[in-house]
């Protein structure tokens, strides 16, 4: 049976000492050493920044009259968010995203629901 070796592992030096060294595995995270600093993305800012920032990265939702007409369209075929989803081949979650303005707009499914409500649906603004 063979086991795992949990000693540091130490290279000497041309001077023939060891250098003093503490495995970071075994050390608490307050005194582990700090690194080179914070690594920048794509978009220049640190993952903290990213993290944090909410205004610059928010996506694109569904606009205010697209989520009106939809249910204005729904409700005038009498159908319910279920059954559309089924004639959309999509779950319901998505038409109830779509409904309460919280989806990412798609136009190609927006063009789906046209067809399915037989109503023209507002489209989103390509970015």
């Amino acid at each position: 049976m063979q086991h795992q070796q949990w000693e540091s592992v130490v290279f000497k030096s041309a001077t023939g000492r060891a250098p003093v060294t503490t495995s970071p595995i075994l050390m608490p995270r307050n005194q582990m050493p700090a690194g080179p600093g914070p690594t920048a993305t794509k978009s220049g800012l640190s993952a903290a920044a990213l993290e944090n920032d909410s205004e610059t990265l928010k996506h694109q939702t569904v606009s205010t009259e697209l989520k009106k007409a939809i249910m204005q369209a729904r409700a005038a075929k009498q159908m319910t968010q279920k059954a559309l989803a089924m004639l959309l081949n999509t779950d319901a979650k998505t038409v109830q995203a779509y409904e309460a303005g919280t989806a990412i707009p798609n136009n190609a499914l927006i063009a789906k629901m046209e067809r399915a409500l037989g109503a023209k649906l507002p489209r989103a603004p390509k970015r």
